[in-house]
């Protein structure tokens, strides 16, 4: 499940996205999947059932809720991936524990991986995937200098479907 975000904040992340690939830089704008945009993960599990659908149009409703874009987070590993962090709130947080129990009452066993579970959640909107330690400092400087502005809306919830490769919006 992911949130997405408001119209000129996708925007924005978009060109983020495009300054980074005009640095030499990797970017998600290399993710040439037509569902590709940026959001924030908010459920992920092994297998999401479309049945969550319908008891998700309640979080719907709720939507939007206000939140801020904040500095560059590094989530490394043999590469790294690079992230603008987005500051909690309490509607926020209200909002990702009401899509994690309406997911876990679809499932006998508890689906949701743990680092998405309320407690242990980073929400934040990937900028770049596979990016080597080389890269690191370049690739922060350039988000720092052309990041978008810090205030931001979730617009839209979405479930996507790996299996058929389809994304459902709520």
């Amino acid at each position: 499940m992911e949130f997405l975000l408001d119209a000129d904040t996708d925007a924005a992340v978009r060109e983020l996205w495009d300054t980074l690939s005009a640095h030499g830089l990797p970017s998600q704008n290399r993710v040439r999947s037509a569902s590709n945009r940026p959001h924030i993960t908010a459920v992920a599990a092994p297998r999401i059932p479309a049945s969550v659908d319908a008891d998700l149009g309640a979080v719907a409703a709720e939507l939007p809720v206000a939140v801020l874009l904040g500095a560059p987070l590094v989530f490394g590993g043999r590469t790294s991936t690079l992230a603008l962090g987005v500051v909690v709130n309490a509607d926020l947080l209200g909002l990702h524990r009401h899509v994690v129990d309406v997911v876990d009452r679809h499932h006998e066993d508890s689906a949701v991986f743990d680092h998405c579970r309320p407690g242990q959640w980073t929400p934040h909107v990937t900028v770049a995937r596979r990016v080597h330690d080389d890269d690191v400092g370049a690739a922060i400087a350039v988000i720092n200098r052309a990041r978008p502005q810090p205030r931001a809306a979730v617009a839209t919830l979405r479930r996507w479907d790996p299996d058929t490769r389809t994304e459902h919006s709520l």
